[in-house]
């Protein structure tokens, strides 16, 4: 089987937060994103799954010069950024694809779905 990653995204830093979400609003999207947890585990397809902290608590480390430099924030500027994601395991392409359309609809948010690169060969 192939591991696959569904990864959730959000339009803006600016948008609201799990945090400064009013509950009545968050707590349907918990309950989904639980229930399609416990699908994925019950089909066997569950590999590891979180949700990040908001993209204003990420830290840059760049060191691809002679000295590491850490910044405070994301590594790049951008409208969409990385709020959680699914490690799946799938036959092929094509469930893979389904699980992303139901983690979606978890969601409540647009996912991308990507298999993982095959381990090189080791002689």
């Amino acid at each position: 089987m192939t591991q696959y990653l569904i990864s959730v995204s959000h339009d803006t830093a600016e948008a609201p937060t799990m945090e400064t979400m009013d509950p009545a609003e968050i707590q349907p999207i918990i309950d989904a994103v639980g229930a399609f947890n416990q699908k994925l585990q019950d089909a066997g397809a569950w590999v590891f799954a979180g949700g990040l902290q908001p993209i204003q608590s990420a830290t840059g480390v760049d060191y691809t010069g002679d000295e590491a430099v850490v910044t405070d924030g994301p590594f790049v500027e951008s409208k969409e950024y990385l709020g959680g994601f699914w490690v799946i395991e799938a036959a092929d392409d094509a469930e893979a694809l389904q699980w992303a359309k139901e983690g979606s609809k978890a969601c409540s948010g647009r996912v991308e779905v990507r298999a993982f690169q095959d381990e090189p060969d080791r002689d």
